[in-house]
């Protein structure tokens, strides 16, 4: 009697209902945001205890049997793993989540690995086995030699086609099991590979619409007030002969309050709605800062709370804009399935590393770009992303050159007059750079690392450096929102 035969029904059962609400869970979980993380620790929580069940029926029953100890670890490592990610996500870890995504795709690529040498090497003894019996059936080792050396040539003037069969005649003559086994790890590699990336662009189809939050609002700059404020102080009266020591403070001694204050003077934003925010958003839309995803390198770097998590936050003191709980991230070819009157007016990129994007996100990003009028936010970590950015826009905007944005440039005077330019350390030089089109920046590139500015602690750089980043952070994305509301409301008057 086998392990899996003296399973008990009855988990067997709820193993299979579990498997198939926690495959609908994880699409509706990577490919669109439709249910809260509280629910959807709801579905992944459960894969705790029943995998553990699974684990006390094999210490019971499968302790020699390593084929089923085999399976079920197998079967128990994606509903581990993918609830591990799912914690680090709901805790805020995006470290921590992007390590275990890495992490956990290499384990299961050695898995899969595994199991498809364990097949092949069973496969082939089969083959090997259907031979030998053949040739025991037609009587080929009772003979002379003579007739066995002239049976083997025949066998080896045909042509065997199944990969599977080490006698395959494109494994050559010699070393054809190593032949074979490299074959086919390339072949599970490559195989590996595609799928990753098929399910990666899969991610990309159903986003969640970008919805502006209603109001309006002026582009001017926000003057910055100095009120000097004047204290009488309560006069005493003292006698003299008192034997009682006091200090007598000057009659008409005055204190003099110097009270600096961003006074708002009109609302930020644009239009003419009640309260800060632009014309046809709506009473549910917020402000988010969505970052960009991408291969190769370390497209988390200073993400979620902590990091640019700040810059959210700051922008809705700054603003008083309804923004969102927390900062977000999508994959480049997510930005396709937006649709263009609900597509996000700006998104960031940043990191350190290689920047690796494929030929169709750079057409999805040039789309977004021009066709969506989308606004780029970048800063680069590094002189090699410095470098791999500047690449990157000469693929996505292969007609448009990269200028020096002026200081008196509306982006840096609305809605905070920004003096000079921050940064933190200048890995592509000490000014911004832009790619404009049709009279607005495209791309706005920050050389100078500015998400360090954002995050906890701030690099150790000055209040000065870092209120300024956060404030030019704030001109930038009010900029991309103010633009993307201009073009929506041309394009309703044109309808």
């Amino acid at each position: 009697m086998t392990f899996f035969s003296r399973l008990p029904r009855k988990l067997i059962r709820q193993t299979q209902g579990y498997a198939a609400l926690w495959l609908i869970a994880l699409v509706l979980w990577r490919v669109q945001n439709w249910l809260p993380l509280w629910l959807l620790g709801i579905a992944f929580l459960p894969s705790l205890p029943l995998g553990i069940a699974w684990l006390r029926q094999l210490r019971s029953h499968g302790d020699r049997n390593p084929m089923a100890r085999s399976l079920v670890l197998t079967g128990l490592y994606p509903f581990w793993w993918h609830l591990a990610v799912f914690l680090a996500e709901f805790a805020g870890l995006h470290e921590v989540r992007a390590g275990l995504v890495s992490t956990g795709l290499l384990g299961l690529f050695l898995i899969g690995l595994a199991w498809m040498v364990w097949w092949l090497e069973r496969a082939s003894r089969r083959i090997e086995r259907s031979q030998l019996d053949e040739v025991l059936r037609g009587g080929t080792l009772l003979v002379s030699p003579a007739s066995a050396v002239e049976a083997h040539e025949q066998a080896a003037r045909r042509r065997y086609w199944n990969p599977l069969d080490p006698r395959a005649w494109y494994y050559g003559r010699g070393s054809r099991k190593l032949k074979q086994s490299m074959l086919a790890t390339c072949t599970y590699g490559m195989a590996f590979w595609l799928s990753v990336m098929t399910v990666s662009q899969i991610r990309g189809c159903r986003p969640n619409d970008y919805e502006l939050p209603a109001g309006g609002g002026q582009q001017k700059t926000v003057a910055q007030s100095v009120k000097i404020q004047k204290v009488i102080r309560r006069k005493y009266v003292v006698n003299p002969y008192s034997s009682i020591k006091f200090s007598v403070p000057p009659i008409d001694d005055v204190k003099l309050q110097l009270q600096e204050a961003t006074a708002h003077q009109y609302v930020v934003g644009y239009g003419e709605g009640t309260g800060a925010g632009f014309a046809g958003g709506t009473q549910r839309g917020k402000v988010r800062l969505i970052r960009l995803e991408y291969d190769g390198g370390d497209w988390n770097l200073n993400f979620g709370i902590g990091g640019d998590n700040n810059m959210l936050l700051e922008y809705g003191l700054l603003t008083q804009q309804k923004v969102g709980d927390k900062t977000e991230a999508i994959r480049i070819a997510q930005l396709a399935g937006f649709p263009s009157d609900k597509s996000p007016p700006l998104v960031f990129i940043t990191g350190q590393g290689s920047l690796s994007v494929s030929n169709n996100e750079v057409k999805v990003l040039r789309e977004y770009l021009i066709d969506k009028h989308g606004l780029l936010f970048a800063s680069s970590g590094s002189q090699h992303f410095h470098n791999q950015f500047l690449a990157l826009m000469n693929r996505v905007l292969p007609d448009v050159r990269a200028v020096p944005v002026p200081m008196d440039d509306s982006i840096h005077r609305i809605p905070f007059a920004i003096p000079s330019f921050p940064y933190v350390v200048p890995h592509g030089g000490r000014e911004p750079l832009g790619w404009s089109a049709d009279g607005r920046w495209l791309v706005y590139y920050h050389p100078g690392d500015i998400s360090d500015a954002w995050a906890d602690g701030h690099s150790g750089v000055s209040s000065n450096i870092y209120n300024g980043c956060f404030q030019l952070g704030a001109n930038v994305i009010n900029y991309g929102h103010v633009e993307y509301a201009k073009w929506l409301q041309a394009r309703g008057k044109s309808k």
